[in-house]
């Protein structure tokens, strides 16, 4: 836990730079494929993701050391050779766990949200899933633990194999020679994103992409076919946790609506999207019909909205990067308590930026959480020791900014709605 929060440090600005890097030279050669709401929306939903690992909330039926521990065949040692193959095997389980999750309807909800952006972009890559709480051992990785391959190696190999899928969330890159037949490439990538016909369901492979053309599932990014990104069945939020729950809460309302007993438990494991014909007929749901005309989600917000949103991101990048470096000393319960406070903090800001009229409770909640965290202890987490008076200016912010939240309900969230009645009247 408090390793995992410390690689964090370095390798989320080193993220976070990159970025800016792409928004930069989008803005510079006019090809700006990164919106500031979109940018915000993929980081904050990378920040839960990440907090939530650090935090441990997850849990493993069986682990990949106890198989090594007890069942191991036979074991043999770290070698270059042993790291080789780990990341190849990993490779060839991700393929499969990232396919399993686009077929079937239970699983797909672990991964809507990366799919969720109607961007392509290096922030997209960011957009990870926190709904998935039980993870049980992948099948796919039993040889390595049969064989005795160390848990050190996969420790290593699979963070290294995770960062390495960064890189190719992107259009400015395009097609890369001989390494198309090798791996995975921005062109490979982009066809994955994509929701037109022609392009749905391939290209699954994470690093190498031959193990898409040898299971059939590998298509080439088109030249007359351009790429349009996103989900058939549009999230219409920034709030990455809403989106992570999303998928799951249709499948609860379609399960308990659905009149046939059969269908309740069927529709989980059928192809996604698969509902119950009853259902289906009388609670349609929004689906993309023709990719290359249809309006992409961007609720218009004020230049004052946008850069208050980015104030809260940065106040949400303190937060996480305080909780990180001191994840010992904050011990547990805090970090608990803490983790809570970060995912409010997330779904308060991205509320506004949907411009719900009720962002202005979420924003209270969040303050009142954290006013009482300062005087119940007299510090925030114990912040004054390394930033003096930190917790008072804490204080300032968090009295503050329910008022600021209020007043854009007030002017721009409210006024919107009403000229949209006097125009529907």
């Amino acid at each position: 836990m408090e390793t995992y929060g410390e690689i964090l440090l370095i390798a989320m600005p080193a993220f976070l730079v990159l970025v800016l890097l792409e928004k930069w030279y989008g803005w510079y050669t006019e090809n700006d494929t990164v919106p500031l709401n979109d940018m915000l929306s993929s980081l904050s939903s990378g920040v839960t993701n990440v907090t939530k690992d650090v935090l441990g909330l997850s849990l493993a039926i069986i682990s990949y050391g106890w198989i090594v521990d007890h069942v191991a065949l036979t074991h043999v040692s770290a070698s270059w050779l042993t790291f080789l193959i780990a990341f190849i095997v990993l490779d060839f389980s991700g393929y499969w766990v990232h396919r399993i999750n686009h077929e079937y309807n239970i699983f797909w909800n672990n991964h809507i949200i990366h799919h969720s952006s109607e961007e392509f972009n290096l922030a997209c890559a960011l957009r990870q899933s926190i709904s998935s709480f039980v993870r049980i051992f992948t099948v796919f990785l039993l040889p390595a633990a049969f064989l005795g391959v160390p848990t050190e190696v996969i420790a290593v190999v699979g963070p290294v194999h995770l960062f390495a899928q960064f890189w190719y969330h992107t259009q400015h890159i395009k097609r890369m020679g001989w390494l198309e037949y090798i791996i995975v490439t921005p062109a490979h990538h982009r066809v994955h994103h994509a929701i037109n016909p022609i392009y749905l369901d391939k290209n699954y492979g994470q690093i190498f992409i031959f193990w898409d053309k040898l299971f059939g599932t590998f298509q080439e990014e088109l030249a007359n076919v351009p790429a349009v990104y996103g989900v058939t069945t549009p999230v219409r939020t920034w709030n990455p946790i809403k989106i992570n729950f999303m998928h799951l809460w249709l499948l609860v309302k379609d399960a308990w609506r659905a009149s046939k007993w059969e269908d309740k438990f069927k529709i989980w494991f059928m192809p996604l999207g698969w509902r119950p014909a009853d259902v289906a007929e009388k609670h349609p749901v929004e689906k993309i019909e023709d990719v290359y005309n249809f309006e992409k989600y961007s609720p218009l917000l004020s230049p004052n909205l946008m850069r208050w949103s980015i104030f809260q991101f940065l106040m949400l990048v303190f937060y996480v990067f305080f909780l990180f470096g001191n994840i010992a000393t904050i011990g547990i319960p805090g970090i608990f308590i803490y983790g809570a406070f970060v995912f409010l903090t997330v779904y308060a800001y991205t509320e506004l930026m949907d411009k719900d009229s009720k962002a202005w409770i979420w924003e209270s909640l969040k303050s009142i959480a954290g006013l009482g965290i300062i005087l119940s202890t007299g510090d925030w987490f114990g912040l004054n020791a390394s930033v003096p008076f930190g917790s008072y200016m804490l204080i300032m912010i968090l009295v503050a900014s329910p008022l600021v939240v209020v007043w854009f309900c007030k002017t721009e969230i409210q006024g919107v709605q009403t000229q949209k009645k006097m125009v529907s009247i």
